[in-house]
């Protein structure tokens, strides 16, 4: 992508449901599916099967962001969530 701007359709062309990142296949709605995640962890009980599943999700989609560089960009800010995505 370089050094020009880069629009939504350049990186997901319509009707495609992902693409690759760093030769590994990252599906659409990752990011959203993440964050939907991360906040319904804040409203679940410190342990149980609930959240047990949802970091599950998180670790399955960590690598995903990862990939396509969230990580590097962005500061998880809640330091219990940033520690367990740290973990994962």
């Amino acid at each position: 992508m370089g050094n020009q701007p880069v629009k939504p359709e350049d990186v997901l062309p319509d009707g495609a449901e992902g693409t690759e990142f760093g030769g590994e296949y990252v599906r659409k709605g990752s990011v959203a599916a993440f964050i939907g995640n991360v906040r319904a962890l804040a409203e679940v009980e410190s342990s149980g099967a609930q959240r047990d599943a949802i970091v599950g999700q998180l670790r399955e989609l960590k690598p995903a962001l990862v990939r396509i560089g969230v990580l590097d960009v962005f500061e998880i800010r809640d330091p219990e969530v940033r520690a367990l995505v740290d973990g994962l």
